[in-house]
């Protein structure tokens, strides 16, 4: 299944299934030092992001390639809502003559199959990229059993794409989700979106099942703050 496929699938469990992208979401608006009146927002969902801001906007565009997620985002004056694939050449024509104060984007950017370019194209229409990343060392246990490399891309990589056109600030965070019991837990890998395309077999499923000892999962993340360069 493809990873626009599975958001799209489960869209509408999606806010009870993830804890950590909606802790993240929090952290990057709460962190956010001026109150940028024009905002452009990659893989905005169900309007984790969005909800947080509580300041007077002149415009807000929100993007998804879900069609699904855009579709029970709210809706409000001065914001619009595109379901685009941040990749593909008609996102970039759609945005490429306007200007924001400010881009935001909260677990979405991580899936970029070309990231570098995709920065270089939002400095040209902002100043000012906010953005939290997950890292492939989320899920890293899990990797360690399924010797399965993780489908996001490695800290490295993201810190170099977007040090070639920014002057950044970077600050990395772990976090451990705690389950009951182990149903619970892989039912959360399974509807987290976090996992992408990464299915696995019955017979792989069933020896990570009863390899995997840990009663919580992993996820790292990358808070950027990426400026202009000087």
């Amino acid at each position: 299944m493809s990873v626009q496929n599975q958001f799209s699938k489960y869209a509408n469990d999606y806010s009870s299934n993830n804890i950590i992208q909606q802790i993240v979401s929090k952290a990057l608006v709460r962190d956010i030092n001026s109150k940028p009146k024009r905002i452009l927002e990659l893989g905005c969902g169900s309007g984790q992001v969005f909800s947080q801001i509580d300041w007077k906007l002149e415009y807000y565009k929100a993007t998804d390639f879900s069609q699904s997620m855009c579709d029970i985002h709210p809706q409000e004056t001065n914001l619009d809502i595109y379901c685009f694939d941040f990749d593909s050449e008609e996102f970039w024509y759609n945005i490429k003559n306007e200007d924001y104060d400010i881009v935001l984007s909260s677990s979405a950017m991580q899936w970029s199959k070309n990231l570098s370019k995709l920065v270089n194209r939002l400095m040209a229409v902002s100043n000012e990229i906010n953005a939290v990343l997950f890292t492939s060392n989320t899920f890293k246990s899990i990797q360690k059993i399924t010797k399965k490399e993780s489908p996001i891309l490695d800290l490295e990589t993201i810190k170099n794409s977007f040090l070639q056109y920014c002057d950044c600030e970077f600050e990395v965070f772990t976090y451990n989700l705690e389950f009951n019991n182990k149903k619970d837990l892989f039912k959360y890998i399974k509807n987290s979106g976090v996992s992408g395309d990464s299915d696995l077999n019955f017979k792989e499923a069933k020896k990570l099942f009863k390899e995997y000892d840990k009663n919580y999962l992993e996820f790292e993340v990358v808070f950027i703050k990426a400026f202009s360069k000087q």
